[in-house]
């Protein structure tokens, strides 16, 4: 489909079938270029909202006090109604609460406090690696992956090695599936079982507390008054699942790109791309959380458009970070990009806690790939996942040669 004969209406944001049926990039580059701010009419299950592509105009939304993320971030969620986590939950938490909630939960995610977190990390990673170098065919997704930032963020938070299992089969089902029949349902359960569980740990990590970041959030006050049990479980429920599913889809999709441009990962194993520029473009390339959603709590105007006290107002990274006006060549997957000043981690007071600890896990496994790893070779049709949140793979078939 060329870019004339493309309704900039035409896809439907809210169903996640939408973003695997359709090349989404295309369809971005016509919004951009045509109608960077427009209404996403109403359909028969959702009410309507604003959605802006363009990079300058996202970057400058993550500042604006006239929309707030209280009633959600994400789209099913706000479009549903108000977020019950609302006012609770740092990522849909505003103003001088959020500043306190952010300082309490940072002291956990400084450079220096993760310090032996990140060596687990390259230890995990590199043992993980060798392990499938040389095998047939193998999930890259289930075999190296998907155990990397679970049993990472599960560190951080001292999870005990039984309940990890459980935790990331419940993380996959709470923003996105496997498959195109998944249900609401099967979200709303799997984000429950989840806060469930963190409700009884923070319990005990309060009765008897360790020096992890539970116990620290359970013995910590906010606004002079200590969390409740339901606080603690909706904030530790956003570690786990930002500390899993942008970690996991942005590996699987560095190793599906660097498969797809050899001439790429020749730079990397030849040493004239740094894993560090490297692991930028991965994470914009890739951009895992497609978008963020945002409600207007007072008027504003944005390319001539109103905007309307109450309106939701969809941020779409996805179109940002690969807008033709910050990044040359955008779909062009280039390891040496710079700058490359992406919008995977947000930006202004959500900016992403976790981005460091992210950082650092793309660039272990990058490390791990060049030290052991000689070609590398797609043996499948990697298997979409289904989201209108998330973007990436459930399932990566390949074959690894030892170096």
């Amino acid at each position: 489909m060329s870019q004339s004969d493309l309704d900039l209406r035409s896809l439907d944001l809210t169903d996640p079938a939408t973003f695997i049926e359709n090349d989404v990039h295309e369809f971005w580059r016509g919004v951009r270029a045509e109608r960077p701010v427009y209404w996403h009419e109403p359909t028969d299950r959702n009410p309507g909202f604003w959605v802006v592509s363009r990079y300058a105009d996202i970057q400058s939304l993550f500042h604006n006090a006239a929309l707030t993320s209280v009633r959600g971030n994400v789209l099913d969620v706000v479009l549903r109604g108000d977020d019950s986590a609302g006012g609770s939950m740092l990522a849909v938490t505003d103003g001088p609460r959020h500043r306190r909630l952010r300082n309490v939960l940072f002291s956990a995610f400084t450079p220096r406090v993760l310090g032996e977190v990140v060596e687990k990390v390259q230890q995990r990673t590199t043992e993980l690696v060798s392990t499938v170098v040389g095998l047939d065919t193998f999930d890259f997704a289930a075999e190296v992956a998907e155990q990397i930032p679970m049993n990472t963020i599960c560190d951080l938070l001292s999870i005990p090695l039984a309940d990890r299992k459980n935790l990331l089969q419940w993380n996959k089902m709470a923003l996105s599936s496997g498959h195109a029949d998944g249900t609401e349902l099967d979200a709303l359960s799997a984000r429950n079982e989840i806060v469930l569980y963190f409700m009884e740990l923070a319990q005990e990590r309060r009765d008897d507390p360790g020096s992890d970041v539970i116990s620290m959030l359970a013995t910590a006050e906010v606004e002079d008054r200590p969390l409740t049990l339901e606080e603690l479980a909706v904030n530790c429920y956003s570690l786990i699942l930002g500390g899993d599913e942008t970690s996991r889809i942005s590996a699987i999709c560095a190793v599906l790109a660097l498969i797809e441009n050899p001439d790429q990962w020749r730079a990397l194993q030849t040493g004239k791309a740094s894993f560090e520029s490297a692991a930028e473009e991965i994470i914009r390339w890739s951009t895992p959380g497609i978008h963020l959603a945002r409600t207007a709590v007072e008027d504003l105007e944005l390319h001539g458009e109103t905007i309307r006290k109450g309106d939701i107002v969809t941020l779409w990274n996805i179109s940002a970070n690969n807008d033709e006006s910050v990044f040359d060549e955008p779909r062009r997957f280039n390891v040496s990009r710079s700058p490359n000043k992406h919008l995977s981690f947000g930006h202004g007071p959500h900016y992403c806690l976790g981005a460091f600890l992210g950082r650092a896990e793309l660039r272990a496994l990058l490390s791990a790939l060049v030290d052991h790893v000689g070609r590398m070779e797609l043996r499948g049709t990697p298997r979409p996942i289904y989201s209108n949140f998330l973007t990436g793979y459930e399932s990566l078939p390949v074959h690894f040669e030892r170096r």
